[in-house]
């Protein structure tokens, strides 16, 4: 089985726009930059957060090439490659420029709904497509279709190079039976900023995070303190987060952590529809509690 190298803060990064709606690239620049030099372990680039959907395939090769120039291989790179038809996904990995990236997100697929057999066959042919390790995503609440634990423990163990999980269930009893059960090398990685302290505690391995965008020193502090078995110093920080948490998906991802960053001066606060920004009460909310922090 392929080892995980993905572990301790990965940084679900956003994408930046200008106020005309071109992707920022000095702001994307900047922001790379941040999380690098504040404790970042990887980076999950064009995945949900990065508004991966409304991006072309030019800016999304421009933003690839600018993260892997930029990151000179001091960290992993995950980057987002899934869908909801097998096929077209398997030729994305057979035809696009993989230089430079570490391992692949494969999210679970929307919309169409599949059985636990069509995950299972779905995830196999696309292990089977690439030499890249594969961190597989689920995330009901975006996709309609939980992946169940029983499932992805037989990937784990059929597929060499399904290394891990992001697993955005919000269920710990999901979590723990994976970890119960996967291979010993398996890893789960939180993919809730919120439930990032007790999956920990559980065993994951760490989190993509929305929230690391902003405040990267401050969580990966927690993650450290929690892997050294300091869950006490560690859950002073979880609970000094907690208001954000639900401040920042309370008008959607990644309109929060996009209003944090805009009153931090990193990017303009702007979003590519369907998304819109935050309202304003919300961002005035974010504003009060950064000023506390």
């Amino acid at each position: 089985m392929a080892r995980n190298i993905f572990k301790g803060l990965g940084i679900a990064l956003v994408t930046p726009f200008t106020a005309d709606g071109a992707v920022d690239y000095n702001a994307l620049k900047r922001l790379v930059l941040f999380q690098l030099d504040n404790g970042a372990d990887f980076l999950c680039i064009l995945a949900t957060t990065g508004e991966t959907p409304t991006l072309t395939a030019e800016e999304k090769q421009n933003i690839k090439q600018l993260v892997v120039e930029l990151v000179k291989g001091r960290v992993p790179i995950l980057m987002g490659c899934g869908g909801n038809n097998t096929a077209a996904v398997i030729e994305e990995l057979k035809t696009a420029d993989w230089h430079g990236i570490d391992g692949i997100l494969s999210v679970c697929p929307y919309y169409n709904k599949p059985s636990q057999e069509g995950l299972y066959q779905h995830f196999k042919a696309i292990a089977n497509a690439t030499s890249l390790p594969v961190v597989l995503y689920n995330v009901p609440g975006r996709t309609g279709i939980n992946m169940k634990a029983q499932t992805t423990v037989r990937l784990a163990n059929d597929c060499p190079n399904i290394v891990g999980i992001k697993e955005a269930s919000g269920s710990l009893e999901q979590v723990d039976e994976i970890l119960k059960n996967a291979p010993k090398d398996f890893a789960v990685i939180s993919g809730d900023d919120a439930l990032t302290y007790p999956m920990v505690a559980c065993g994951a391995v760490g989190v993509i995070s929305v929230i690391g965008n902003a405040l990267p020193r401050e969580f990966s502090k927690m993650l450290r303190l929690e892997f050294n078995n300091e869950f006490a110093a560690a859950r002073k920080i979880h609970h000094k987060f907690t208001d954000l948490f639900s401040l920042l998906f309370v008008d959607g991802n990644p309109a929060g952590v996009k209003a944090m960053l805009s009153e931090m001066g990193f990017i303009e606060n702007v979003l590519r529809l369907p998304l819109v920004p935050t309202r304003i009460t919300t961002k005035q909310r974010i504003s009060e509690i950064l000023k506390e922090l």
